[in-house]
């Protein structure tokens, strides 16, 4: 009796060990297939910028009744997925954001993911994509999502700090360009009774100072007092401010800020973005009313706080 339990066990660990080997045989016969992958590592000492635009967005805009020439709730949730994108990777010093397209800079001596080019890129798309979706029914209320909207990405390297502000100024001009456009555009077509091919038609050819006569002779608009955020975009900070329930705390949050990047003023103020330096504390004036992005985060933070406390 004794002698045939042996056996059995011998028998079963032979079993064992066959199939062990042939496990062990597949997976070296077939781990070289991964020689086929390449590693596309960054250049270092370079600013990285991730650059994420929406796929299709004239159709999706369409789709889901964005208001013309500019519609808050969709800029707002640019802005919050973007934020998000930025609490998750501390390495981000500051995006810029605009229409449907978001750019994310990355300092330029980050080591994140090994600085591997296709980790990045797919980390950030995915991240930003799932965000925008999230908090959709934050922004459109009761517009439903009729199908999922999708961004392409793409990763470009600045060498020195002027080709990275070049960069950003090309950036801001263009929205400034492309809104200024729209915004005499879809008067046209909205107050003016022209078809769009008559507004494009009439607008060709057109310099910025037509197109701001046009708006104020015709519309009584002064295109001057327009939103910021229309015409000069969103760039997103991280900066530390002083919490405004409670006195005694600083939180680190992202900022958002309408601004002229282009001048040299912005780069004073903020120049601890290319010192790669901590910055000082942020203060509200009394007339400043505080970002609902950053109150979104104030509120986030204390519920967390909670729950470690429960914990």
């Amino acid at each position: 009796m004794f002698t045939k339990r042996i056996s059995a066990y011998c028998n079963l660990f032979q079993q064992l060990k066959a199939r062990f080997s042939a496990t062990k045989m597949a997976k070296s016969k077939f781990e070289y297939v991964r020689t086929y992958e390449s590693e596309d590592y960054l250049l270092p000492n370079c600013w990285i910028v991730v650059r994420i635009d929406g796929k299709a967005f004239h159709k999706f805009s369409k789709k889901h009744d964005f208001e013309k020439p500019n519609d808050p709730r969709a800029l707002h949730l640019m802005n919050r997925a973007a934020s998000s994108v930025l609490n998750e990777y501390k390495d981000i010093l500051i995006a810029y954001g605009q229409s449907d397209e978001y750019s994310f800079v990355f300092r330029k001596d980050t080591t994140l993911y090994n600085r591997r080019k296709t980790k990045i890129t797919t980390y950030i798309n995915s991240l930003f994509s799932a965000s925008y979706v999230y908090f959709w029914r934050e922004y459109f209320k009761d517009v439903k999502l009729k199908y999922p909207p999708c961004f392409d990405s793409r990763v470009i390297l600045y060498p020195t700090d002027e080709t990275l502000r070049d960069y950003l100024s090309w950036r801001q001009a263009d929205c400034h360009i492309n809104n200024l456009y729209n915004t005499t555009f879809w008067a046209l077509v909205l107050k003016g009774g022209l078809t769009n091919a008559e507004a494009e038609q009439r607008l060709c050819g057109t310099l910025s100072s037509d197109k701001n006569e046009i708006l104020f002779s015709e519309f009584q608009t002064n295109y001057n007092n327009e939103p910021q955020m229309y015409k000069k975009g969103t760039i997103l900070l991280k900066k530390k401010i002083m919490h405004p329930f409670k006195n005694d705390k600083h939180k680190i949050v992202v900022l958002p800020l309408h601004e002229d990047l282009i001048q040299d003023d912005f780069w004073v103020k903020n120049s601890e973005l290319l010192k790669l330096k901590s910055g000082e504390l942020y203060s509200f004036t009394d007339s400043e009313k505080i970002p609902d992005l950053v109150l979104s985060q104030l509120h986030n933070l204390s519920v967390a706080e909670k729950d470690t406390g429960k914990q």
